[in-house]
């Protein structure tokens, strides 16, 4: 994936534009995104069910991501699985 986007003017308020997904194992599975700055808080959370996948870009608003459950997170960096 690259970071254009169809119509609008989204890559202005992007900052790397690096894309993660999480699939989740069982159901409950919380997505929460952090943001940037001095002080680190969380802005968005996401609750997933079994099966269910989530497909998320970092911004200028998130700096970085907690998973909490059982869970796939598939990154440019490769594929991280929350039970190991």
């Amino acid at each position: 994936m690259d970071n254009q986007h169809s119509g609008g003017n989204d890559q202005a308020t992007t900052t790397s534009g690096d894309y993660f997904v999480v699939k989740a194992k069982e159901q409950g599975v919380t997505v929460i995104g952090l943001t940037r700055g001095k002080d680190t808080r969380f802005h968005h959370t996401e609750k997933l069910d079994k099966g269910e996948v989530l497909i998320a870009q970092f911004t200028d608003h998130t700096s970085a991501v907690k998973v909490r459950g059982k869970a796939l997170v598939y990154t440019k960096h490769g594929m991280i699985d929350t039970e190991e």
